[in-house]
This record gives structure tokens, C-alpha cells and sequence, in this order.
């Protein structure tokens, strides 16, 4: 499995640590491009932590959609 895409593509690695370290202010989210996501994280705390849970299991599949694969 491929971590990270040329040249300015967003990394896995990176968006766990942002999602472990910093996940309930949404900063996972605005590192992917969604904004409004990330604010929405900022005011429920990661929708009281089950987006965060769904998060775990399905941010490959949302960086590889940041980075223009589907």
C-alpha cells in the first residue's frame, strides 16, 4: 500500500497522526481540503467521537479521494 502520492499529495501517515493527536478539532479534516467538516469537528467535538470512530476505518479511502483517485 502506497503512503504517500507525488509531489503535493496528502499522506496517510500524517492524516492518523493529526486524527490521534488532534482528531476531535477536526485538524485531520482540514488537512484533507474539507473545511466545512473540519469546523463542524471544532463545535461537536468529532460528533461526539463517532465520527472520529468512523474516521479510523476510512481515512485511506478520504486522502485517496483528497488526492484525486477514487
Amino acid at each position: 500500500m502506497q503512503q504517500q502520492s507525488p509531489a503535493n499529495g496528502k499522506s496517510v501517515g500524517v492524516a492518523y497522526v493529526l486524527w490521534f493527536f488532534l482528531g476531535a478539532l477536526g485538524i485531520h479534516k482540514f488537512y484533507l481540503g474539507k473545511t466545512g467538516l473540519g469546523i463542524a469537528y471544532i463545535f461537536t467535538l468529532g460528533f461526539l467521537g463517532f465520527g472520529l470512530l468512523y474516521d479510523l476505518f476510512t481515512l485511506p479511502s478520504q486522502v485517496r479521494a483528497a488526492n484525486g483517485h477514487a
